[in-house]
This record gives structure tokens, sequence and C-alpha cells, in this order.
């Protein structure tokens, strides 16, 4: 197919240039003009898309699929017609000869629909190439959520790659076609003292128009396939009971807190998953990436997939940083919003759902989460302020603070180096309160593209983003290390996650398909122990009743919103009812998870007379 697209592309040029400029000439003639086409132009076209557009597959012959190669074709075909053009000016067989046209109010409103629909088609196009290639294969309640909550505190680099990409690439084809559309000009092939033309008045409006709705369906089609929008459509018009039929609320459910409450720190690691292992592991790496954090692992709980490092399944609603948040701390998707104003915008979010905020809350935690950038960023200041009524410690606090300059900003607001020294401080002050506590903090530096590196890590990968990788979690293993060594850490249990899988997309080109690729978890210090940690079939959602065992709370049934304890000897709603099922479950519209969680009208105020401070309920699990 490779070699195909090349001749192709080299013989329609090679003709093209045979009719309009040396039609006398020998056949031995044309053969050598096509294959001189066949060489030079396929040799600029892929110049151009490996070196200036840094396609760097277009050399591999697995890349020319159909649709591929049809992409290629024409991108050849283009500047074969480029050159033609500036060949036949040059030489002054081709004129461009204006028309005197009146223009009316008919006449510009059809140009200005022309140029609105090909726009359209262009974004739409653009955007959604973007998207991919920028976050991977981005789930479609991803892409909603993303629209429907507040964008403060995005990394500045995204905000550089959608101006340099998708905005300036459709702003360049919109002006390239509007002056197409707007130029009162007839283009004649001359031939001797006669004149033949090649595009008239009325070609002008013809191709204008195809292109103009060629361009609106086939970016609204690309964008729907690669988006999946389907799948957004299928969640707005179902409805399934899954949901409601299979969540456990916390207000109905007994629990059971030791007599000394436990202490709980949660560190989430962006985006580090098994995968940066060892192949002996269970990774796909050839070497270790994080030693440190493969060594720690041996003093806690991990569970996993398989008989080797792994994790939970990455379901439904749990792709990115806020949704799994929300699915360890709630034991639920976050589903795609059906009110606009449903995760931060307006002040609330899941003003019905209880999670571990909320029980620790009423139990008499303090309470801090922690991030380097904006809290604002998908709504998490709202969800932790409402939700467990959190000291909220991010980017603006920092400055607030006048710990970092007005004008600092580094990665997503200040990097993971600063964020653990803030992170002691904050630790201490906690624990000096009398209080038990509840410190969540989410580092930054490995997210994608690439990575920060910090100036104090090792480069000792080729790939930055390796790099980024092997510093982060050594230096989360140090930190870690500082809080075992504190004297209120007998009495507190570690939590260690990765949020959801890298989508750094070019780290994992080469990955093979098969391979499937898990988060990280591990547990320390927990209250309770289990040996079914290995094969294990679970999600996120399962962590939620499971961190608060490891605290040493007693929980009726061992379920809690759709997760399972997996302390116990329960199974978990995977290993139940299968991954196609739950996916599927989670996927529908639920009248239940709109009307109980997202409206307003349920208040998230957690009062469960049924929780006790004494362990009372071991003889009822």
């Amino acid at each position: 197919m490779q070699t195909l697209s090349y001749l192709i592309t080299g013989i329609l040029i090679g003709l093209m240039d045979y009719f309009f400029f040396e039609k006398n000439t020998g056949v031995l003639s044309v053969v050598k003009k096509i294959l001189t086409c066949v060489v030079i132009f396929n040799v600029i076209s892929l110049s151009i898309l490996k070196f200036l557009l840094r396609k760097s597959y277009v050399l591999k012959s697995s890349t020319y699929t159909g649709a591929f190669s049809i992409k290629y074709i024409a991108f050849t075909l283009l500047c074969g017609i480029v050159y033609l053009l500036i060949k036949g000016i040059r030489s002054s067989k081709i004129v461009f000869v204006p028309w005197k046209c009146r223009s009316n109010w008919k006449s510009v409103l059809n140009k200005v629909l022309l140029v609105l629909f090909f726009a359209i088609g262009m974004l739409c196009i653009f955007f959604s190439t973007w998207f991919i290639n920028f976050f991977g294969e981005i789930t479609p309640e991803q892409f909603l959520f993303n629209f429907n909550s507040p964008i403060k505190g995005t990394s500045s680099n995204m905000i550089k790659e959608i101006i340099m990409s998708p905005v300036l690439c459709s702003i360049i084809c919109i002006v390239v076609f509007s002056i197409f559309i707007c130029g009162h000009y007839e283009i004649l092939l001359r031939k001797g003292e006669t004149h033949r033309k090649i595009l008239s008045r009325k070609g002008v409006k013809i191709i204008s128009f195809v292109i103009s709705i060629v361009s609106f369906v086939g970016g609204a089609s690309y964008s729907v396939k690669k988006l999946r929008l389907q799948e957004v459509y299928k969640a707005y018009v179902s409805d399934s009971n899954y949901i409601k039929d299979n969540y456990s609320d916390p207000r109905s459910v007994p629990m059971a807190f030791p007599a000394k409450k436990r202490n709980l720190i949660h560190i989430y690691l962006e985006s580090i998953e098994n995968s940066y292992l060892s192949k002996e592991l269970g990774g796909y790496m050839e070497e270790n990436l994080m030693p440190e954090l493969t060594e720690l692992s041996k003093e806690g709980i991990h569970f996993s997939h398989s008989d080797k490092f792994g994790g939970p399944y990455q379901t439904y609603g749990s792709s990115w940083s806020v949704a799994s948040m929300i699915n360890m701390d709630m034991g639920l998707p976050l589903k795609i919003p059906m009110q606009r104003n449903a995760y931060g915008k307006s002040g609330t979010f899941l003003p019905g759902a209880v999670g571990i905020g909320d029980i620790l809350d009423a139990q008499g935690y303090e309470q801090t989460i922690m991030f380097g950038a904006d809290a604002d960023f998908g709504g998490l200041t709202t969800y932790f302020t409402t939700h467990g009524n959190f000291n909220i410690f991010d980017y603006k606090a920092a400055k607030k603070k006048k710990l970092i300059p007005e004008d600092y900003k580094v990665w997503w607001g200040f990097e993971d180096d600063k964020l653990y020294k803030y992170a002691k401080d904050e630790i201490t002050r906690l624990s000096n309160t009398g209080k038990p506590f509840n410190f969540t903090m989410e580092t930054a530096d490995t997210h994608f593209p690439d990575g920060y590196l910090s100036k104090n890590a090792a480069k000792k990968y080729d790939s930055q983003y390796a790099n980024a990788i092997a510093y982060s979690t050594k230096e989360a293993v140090k930190f870690i290390k500082w809080i075992q060594k504190q004297p209120f850490y007998k009495d507190t249990t570690i939590v260690v996650t990765g949020d959801h899988l890298s989508m750094d997309k070019k780290f994992f080109k080469d990955f093979d398909k098969s391979y499937h690729r898990t988060v990280f978890n591990l547990l320390l210090n927990s209250a309770v122990t289990t040996d079914r940690v290995k094969n294990r079939k679970f999600s996120n959602f399962d962590m939620f009743p499971t961190i608060l065992s490891s605290m040493g709370v007693e929980i009726k049934g061992d379920k809690l919103g759709l997760g399972t304890n997996l302390f116990s000897n329960k199974n978990t709603l995977i290993e139940n009812d299968g991954l196609e099922k739950v996916e599927d479950g989670f996927g529908q519209k639920s009248n239940f998870f709109n009307d109980t969680f997202v409206s307003k009208k349920r208040n998230s105020k957690f009062n469960n007379k049924l929780v006790t401070e004494k362990k009372s309920l071991g003889a009822e699990k």
C-alpha cells in the first residue's frame, strides 16, 4: 500500500504536467516525467510531513492503511498542484483574468454561509485530532466534564498547544478558503494565441460549495467517530437502574470506628501506573523506573489483577484526575453531567452524594487537601469545601501565603519539590491539633505531555517522561519515609495510588495493545490485612470502603457506594457481573444518579446515627 501510494501521486502529477505543459513530447519523455515526479514529489511530501509537521511515522509501511493512504495522496497532490500553478505563472502559460462582480446581500450571505460551514468542519477536524494526539483516546465523559466544569488552573502548556495547533491550523485554512471564494478571477491556460479556461467563475462557485459541504459533513462525522460522541447520545437518551440496584448508601450502612481514631494520609501520584515497572514485576519496561516504590511495597498491601504487580480496571467515569478522586472518595463513577452547572460552577458538586470526607468530618477529623495546581480546575475547590470542609492549599494559597512570588508559574502552578516541603509543614500542623486528621495531596510533575523534570532530577534515561517518573516516585518514597519517622505514624494509615492511566500518548506508542495497563496502589500501616490480594478484579470505586477499612472502620456488609471492601471475603461488582456489564451499566443514563447525587434538592451533610465509635459489627460481618 505504501509503494502504491507513492506511485499514484507521482503518476497523477506527471500526467497533469504532461497535459498542461508538455503535450507534444514523446512517450519516452512522458515516462521520464512520471518517474521524476514519483521521486521528487514523494521526497518533498515525506520531508514536509516528517521534519516540518513532525509526523515521524510516515516512513513506516504499517502506517499506510486505507485512510492514511488517501490523506497522503491528497497531501502530495496538493504539493504537486501548487508546483504546477507556480510553473504555469512563471512561464506565462497560466494567467488570471478578473471578472466584474456586483456584490449584493445574497452573494455576501452565500459566501458567509460557505465560510461558516467550512470553518465548522475545519474546527471539528483539527480540535478532534488535537484532543486525540494530546489526551490519547479521550472518553466522552471526560470530554464533556471538562466543558461543563471550571477550567481555571489549566497548564499553560495545554493553552499554548490549543492556540498553536487546532486554532492556528483552523484559522490558516479558513483564511485561504475565504481568499479563494472572494477572489474574482478566472484562471486561463494560454495555448499559442488562444486561451482555455481552467477555472471559470461558475467553477469557483461549484468548487467552493463542494469544499464547504464536504468539510462540514466530513468534519462532523470525523468528530463523532474520534470523540465517540455516539456514546454521549446514548448516555442522554437511555435510562438504567444498574447504579441504583448496586448502590449502598453510606447514610444507611452501619459503620463502627475504633475507639482510637486513626489518621489518614492519601497521596495521589499523577499518572503513576504499573507499566513503569520491569517486565518481570508485571510492568512493561526493560528496567524498573520505580525501584524505591517497588521496595516500599514490601512493607504494605498491594492489590493486583494478576499474580504480579497490577491494579484496578479503569472503568467508565474514572480516567482523569477529578474522576478518580470521586471514584475513591465516594465509590461512584463521574458520569456525564446532565446539568450544565452540575460540577462546581454553581457552588455544588454532587451535593446528594456522601464520601470519605463527609464521613470523617462528622467524626471530628481535621482535613486538608493540597495541590501544586489551582484547585478551581475541574471544580475541586467546590467539591472539597462542600464534602468535608477541607482546608485547601493550592497554587492560589501558596501565593496568598507569600510562599511563592505573585508571578511564579511552573508547570501547573508550582512543582512537586515545593509541594512536598509544604506538605510536611501542613501534616506537622495537623498532627498538633489534637484531632484525628485526614491529609490528601496530588502530585503533578508526571502529568502529560512529557512531565516536568526538576532541576534536581537525574537524567538517566533518553525519555524526559521516564526521568520525570523515576524522580517523582523516588521523591514520593522519601516523603513517605519522613512520615514513617514521625510520632503520629503509629496511628496513621497511608494510601498511595496513581490517579489514572497516563495520557502521554508518545510514551506508550510502541506498547503491545494486549498489555493490560493498571494504576499503582499501596496501603501502608493498615489496621487490617488480608491474603486475598492477587488476581482480583476491582476498580477505583472499591477503594472507598477499602480505605475506611484500612483505618479500622468496620462496615456492615462491606459495601459502600458501588465499592466492595477488598479486605473482606466479598466479591466486587466486576467479579460478580463482569467488566462489560459494569461498563454498560455505568455508561447509560441513570435518573437515579441525576436525581440522587446531582440534584441540589438533596444535601450532602452526613448525619448517620448508625456510625458508632466502638467496634461492634465484627460478629455481623
